[in-house]
Formats: C-alpha cells, sequence, structure tokens
C-alpha cells in the first residue's frame, strides 16, 4: 500500500525531517524540524525547470540554507503523481523517473517514504480544519465511515479511506482510479467521448478530468459545434469561462471568435463528468464519511462550482439518488499543500502498514 525506501537505521522518529508533494506540473516542499513542529517553509517549485526530483530538492535546500543550522534532512516522505510499485519510480506526467534507493542515498537519508501523492492527501483529511474545505451539498458524515478522495490537476487523483475497526485507525487506499473508463450520461457526452475515443482509443476519466481534459473538452465541443477551433491553454479556457460575459454570450460570442459560450460549456461539462465520477466512487467505497475533491483545478472556480451540474449528477444515480443525496461532499481550499500534512502523516505510521523494500 505504501513504500517504505530504506529501512530506518536508529529508534524513533528522525528528525528534522523534509516532506515533498510533486505532481506532475509542481513540486512542493516543506520542513518539520522536530516532534510535534508545525509544517513551515513551504516552497511550490516549477518540475519543468529541474532535470530531476533531486535538483528540485536540492534547489529548495539551497533556498532555505537557513535551515542548515538544524543539519540535513535525516528522513523525508515524498508524496508523488505516480504508482509506487518499487524501486523505479517513473512519473504519469512529466518525464521524471529515479530510483528511490538511488535517491535516498544522493540525499543522504536515514529513511526515504516515497507514496502516491493522492495516499499522502488522504491521510490528510482527517485532519483538516473548516477553513480548509468548503461544503457543497449533502448532509453530516456518518462517523466512522469510508471516505473518498479525487482531483483533477495536471491528471486525475483517485483515493480514500476506509476504516480499520479492529485497529481503530483508517488505512488509506493507493490505486488507480483517474484511469477507469469514462462513461457518457446524455447524447452530448456520448458524441464528446466517440471523438475522443477515435483520438485516444481507451478514454478515461483523466482525459477529460484534468487540465489537458479542458483542453480536450474545449475541443472536442467547438468541432461539434462547428467552430474552427482556437488552440487555448486550460488557464485560458477557464478565465474565458469566467468572464462575466461568458454565460451571456451565446453562439454569437463563440462565432465572433471569443469562444466564450464555448468555454462556459466547456467548464458545465467538465463538472458534470466530475459528479458522475465523484458519484460512482462514493457508491464504490460507501463513503458516508463524505467525499474531499483536491487538485488544482476546482478551487480556481470559486463559488461558481456550486452552481455548477456537479451536485446535481453526483446524486443522479437512479435507485441509489436518496443514498448520495446525504453524502457531504467537501472541497478541499486551503493555502497550505495539504498532501504535506498527510506526508508528515504516513512517516508516524505502524511499521505494519509499510512495505520495505
Amino acid at each position: 500500500m505504501l513504500q517504505a525506501l530504506a529501512p530506518t537505521r536508529r529508534p524513533g522518529p528522525l528528525f528534522p525531517r523534509l516532506l515533498g508533494d510533486v505532481g506532475g506540473t509542481h513540486a512542493r516542499f516543506a520542513w518539520q524540524s522536530h516532534e510535534g513542529a508545525a509544517i513551515e517553509h513551504v516552497e511550490v517549485l516549477p518540475c519543468a525547470q529541474y532535470p530531476s526530483l533531486a535538483d528540485a530538492v536540492q534547489a529548495y535546500l539551497r533556498l532555505h540554507s537557513q535551515l542548515n543550522s538544524q543539519g540535513r534532512p535525516a528522513c523525508a516522505a515524498l508524496g508523488i503523481a505516480t504508482p509506487v510499485l518499487g524501486d523505479w519510480l517513473a512519473m504519469t506526467n512529466h518525464p521524471w523517473a529515479f530510483s528511490a534507493r538511488a535517491l535516498r542515498a544522493e540525499l543522504g537519508l536515514e529513511r526515504l517514504l516515497v507514496l502516491n501523492d493522492f495516499t499522502a492527501l488522504a491521510l490528510a483529511l482527517p485532519e483538516l480544519d473548516e477553513q480548509a474545505k468548503r461544503q457543497i451539498g449533502g448532509g453530516s458524515p456518518v462517523s466512522g465511515a469510508n471516505i473518498a478522495l479525487l482531483g483533477p490537476g495536471t491528471g486525475l487523483g483517485v483515493s480514500g479511506l476506509v476504516r480499520d475497526a479492529s485497529a481503530g485507525l483508517f488505512v488509506p487506499i493507493t490505486g488507480e482510479g483517474g484511469h477507469v473508463t469514462l462513461a457518457a450520461g446524455n447524447a452530448l457526452e456520448f458524441a464528446v467521448i466517440e471523438m475522443l475515443q477515435a483520438r485516444y482509443g481507451h478514454v478515461s476519466a483523466e482525459r477529460v478530468l484534468s487540465g489537458a481534459g479542458l483542453v480536450n473538452l474545449y475541443g472536442a465541443l467547438a468541432q461539434i459545434r462547428g467552430l474552427a477551433l482556437e488552440p487555448l491553454t486550460p488557464a485560458q479556457i477557464m478565465q474565458r469561462a469566467m468572464e462575466p460575459d461568458a454565460s451571456a454570450g451565446g453562439a454569437g460570442a463563440a462565432a465572433g471568435g471569443h469562444c466564450d459560450a464555448v468555454a462556459l460549456e466547456t467548464l458545465d461539462l467538465f463538472c458534470g463528468f466530475l459528479g458522475q465520477v465523484a458519484g460512482d466512487l462514493a457508491l464504490t467505497l460507501g463513503a458516508r464519511g463524505g467525499v474531499y475533491i483536491g487538485g488544482g483545478i476546482v478551487p480556481r472556480m470559486g463559488r461558481r462550482f456550486e452552481q455548477s451540474p456537479f451536485r446535481p449528477r453526483f446524486e443522479a444515480k437512479g435507485r441509489y439518488s436518496a443514498y448520495l443525496q446525504s453524502i457531504p461532499v467537501w472541497l478541499i481550499d486551503s493555502p497550505m499543500p495539504v498532501a504535506l500534512l498527510g506526508a508528515a502523516q504516513a512517516l508516524s505510521l505502524p511499521e505494519s502498514m509499510l512495505t520495505t523494500v
């Protein structure tokens, strides 16, 4: 489930700790100086600016050279956006690939724990305070019930927490749920999926629920509407959809070259697909403890997300609509990269939950 790379050489917690949350676009690092200390010195580095993960870590340590007075980090926990199946790791949405053992040796660590980034994020969920999340419909969570987590960013991360009653704790799920096959809920979605299938073959949830997915949706909708495709980045699509005149632009605005209406429709389609996938995950896990949405895309929608098709599609499960209506959904919206908290939590998990290689 988790991968502990290089066993601890001396008993007890090792400090200071380096913590990392490594996605396909940004690597976030932080520092924890001692037991019970706050997570501090958070830095966000663009992955594309560094040849390797080790180079990014070294850059972080140089940026915070004042930490040298505490000594080099004794151990590190890194959440990374890729399956963690052994010593060799190759990122799904970024060129970095490395041996975890070699990384531990290069950084001079006594212990290195590498885990999937959404596994790390899941571990942080029980520690989130009310200011770090916003509820999107539903009722109150069932105490002790399973929890689901998904989040569109550079890719689509999926995880959750399953209650182990005998141990009295939550166990994180490590999987690759972002690559499940995407289903259509209406004729427009079917047409979009059919177009993407001709291009990619398999159409996973990540093909539409990610930054690149926004571009895929925008291009498919423009083609369906018979409009010339204007190349836009995910950020530009979101900006156009969020402009005050986007919803009033209509087909004429799109035909005039602004594509505001297509961008708005793209965002609605995105939110509808996200609601469908989130509802599927809630049913699969029996997530009556709630569903959390992370990732970098949805928080940028602000309050507009609450009026989007997300919640109706989340609940649109036929005979199980009432079951889903009661499940709360929370949008994680915190200035602190929450997965860093989960990485710190992972270092305190019982050894029986870790696989040492």
